[in-house]
């Protein structure tokens, strides 16, 4: 009898060939949910441009294809479904591990170059478990083919599974998992499922080899839980987590130091927003330039549009002074976050849940000033700062109406394409544009870069800076003040169909990222 006779005598039990196309769509749906967590794991200390996307989606496609190969020589050697449920265990334990080294490796790669951090970073925490996850496919199709005559209905047939599992991951994942758990448990319960499914064949189907799976998933999960409380209970010798959760766009820290006057709004660990509890006052830079720089450039603001709600402390500020204010905020978890801890009431004002580039193309409302301080981490959303984008905006300004940018730049010469570009974008769109900032920060690659553009002639009247906190008023006075001059010569006009700011502005986004995020580690270890 022939090896292909013998193969053709050996039928599966309906039961446990639904086991085996069920193991084939969990399979599929973990790697397209550790595709996309594992990106999100990585961006508070690589951010999310597309060399991260580009190195997790590498990493990915390089274990795919090493996990295939692996699959089909490990079936060749040997058929035992044992050896494949262990893999899928191995799997399950290293995802759990990385709950617990997902910050070790990614500082250890920071001081590389974006996108080599990113891509070393995401190899060494997913290559292994994908690689072992992606063994599944060609494994099954050999145990499962009954005949060589049906071969190609059985691959069909497990590829149409497997990606239906990837389709059912990728929402959960996008619509389930990212918005209501942080990272590390959505990772673990992951982990979770895998081991399930292995125990459930070996308790089932093969009980030789229990106790070295329960090992193994008892080391795994334990492991991930040590990951998980230290995500979930961190703390300092100087400061204690608030507030802790994941969002659509990132994860959400409110950090206070021990001295109960410090608060620190964070969004992937980076620091957005810093805050005097006890006097109720922002003691950031950019939320008194926005708010003074609007006055002072229009002579009755009574309607204004915010882009980017931050923790609400501009429109809090606005609102009193009489204002009438509309607030575009992308992110709803940012509300009450705002309104939780920073004293943002939003019954005081409008705020719509949405994109700002969308809420601004469907207005007819005509506005006295346009606030635009939307930020993803450490930069603000590249359709945002385009021609069309600014034509928008113009269109719903009052005829002497202002808008006002925060924003970060560089004038270092080959440096400076991110702020030359913006210059000569907003200068294609409105008749006149004001630059401000500290010059001698800029000039070192930091600092935040404010831009005022109005289609008519812009003069700065002088505005009482007494509210503004005592740690930063001499900032605030230096960057009114001041008169910034960009060489435009170095960008170019940025629109939606070109619009390559992402990759010339890298090394200074990669610099800005690494600053913070060092910065935010000596915070959190109490330096």
């Amino acid at each position: 009898m022939s090896k292909a006779q013998a193969h053709e005598q050996a039928p599966l039990k309906p039961g446990f060939r639904r086991f085996l196309y069920a193991t084939a769509g969990i399979t599929g749906g973990a790697i397209l949910i550790v595709e996309i967590l594992g990106a999100k794991m990585l961006a508070p200390y690589v951010g999310t441009s597309h060399f991260v996307w580009t190195a997790q989606i590498a990493v990915t496609l390089v274990s795919l294809a090493i996990g295939y190969y692996f699959g089909g020589w490990l079936v060749d050697r040997s058929p035992k479904l044992s050896r494949l449920y262990f893999c899928i265990a191995i799997a399950a334990a290293y995802l759990a591990f990385t709950t617990l080294i997902v910050e070790k490796v990614a500082y250890g790669f920071l001081s590389m170059n974006l996108a080599m951090g990113a891509l070393f970073s995401s190899a060494v925490l997913f290559f292994v478990p994908l690689t072992l996850l992606a063994a599944v496919g060609p494994f099954l199709i050999r145990v499962l083919a009954l005949s060589f005559s049906t071969i190609g209905s059985q691959i069909g047939r497990l590829s149409a599974i497997s990606t239906l599992g990837s389709v059912l991951g990728t929402v959960l994942i996008g619509y389930v998992l990212l918005p209501f758990l942080p990272n590390s448990i959505t990772m673990y319960v992951t982990a979770g499922v895998l081991f399930v499914l292995s125990g459930t064949y070996f308790v089932v189907w093969s009980k030789k080899d229990v106790a070295a799976l329960v090992t193994l998933a008892v080391l795994g999960l334990a492991l991930g839980a040590l990951g998980i409380n230290r995500d979930l209970t961190r703390t300092g010798e100087n400061y204690r987590q608030l507030y802790r959760a994941n969002s659509d766009f990132g994860m959400l820290q409110v950090i206070e130091m021990n001295d109960e006057r410090r608060r620190f709004y964070l969004n992937d660990y980076l620091v957005q927003n810093t805050y005097d509890a006890q006097a109720k006052r922002s003691t950031s830079l950019f939320t008194y330039m926005l708010r003074y720089l609007a006055t002072g450039y229009t002579t009755n603001l009574q309607d204004v549009l915010c882009i980017g709600l931050g923790v609400g402390i501009v429109p809090t500020e606005l609102v009193a002074q009489g204002v009438s204010i509309d607030v575009v905020e992308i992110n709803p978890a940012v509300v009450k976050v705002a309104q939780d801890y920073f004293n943002f009431d939003p019954t005081k004002c409008n705020v719509i849940i949405g994109d700002g580039r969308y809420v601004v193309n469907k207005s007819q409302k005509q506005y006295d000033a346009i606030l635009l301080d939307a930020f993803l981490g450490d930069s603000s959303p590249s359709h945002l700062m385009t021609r069309e984008a600014f034509e928008g905006m113009k269109r719903i300004l009052k005829p002497n109406g202002v808008l006002v940018i925060n924003s970060f730049g560089d004038l270092i010469p080959g440096q400076n394409f991110f702020a030359a570009s913006l210059a000569k974008t907003l200068n294609s769109v409105f008749a006149s544009v004001n630059a401000h900032g500290i010059e001698s920060r800029l000039n070192q690659g930091q600092g935040n870069l404010f831009f005022a553009a109005s289609a008519q002639p812009l003069n700065l009247r002088a505005v009482s800076t007494a509210d503004a906190h005592p740690s930063v008023e001499h900032e605030v006075t230096a960057s009114l003040t001041s008169r910034i001059t960009i060489d435009t010569g170095a960008g170019r006009v940025l629109t939606d169909d070109f619009n390559p700011v992402e990759f010339y502005d890298a090394a200074n986004r990669e610099a800005h990222r690494r600053i913070l995020a060092f910065s935010v580690r000596k915070l959190q270890q109490g330096y």
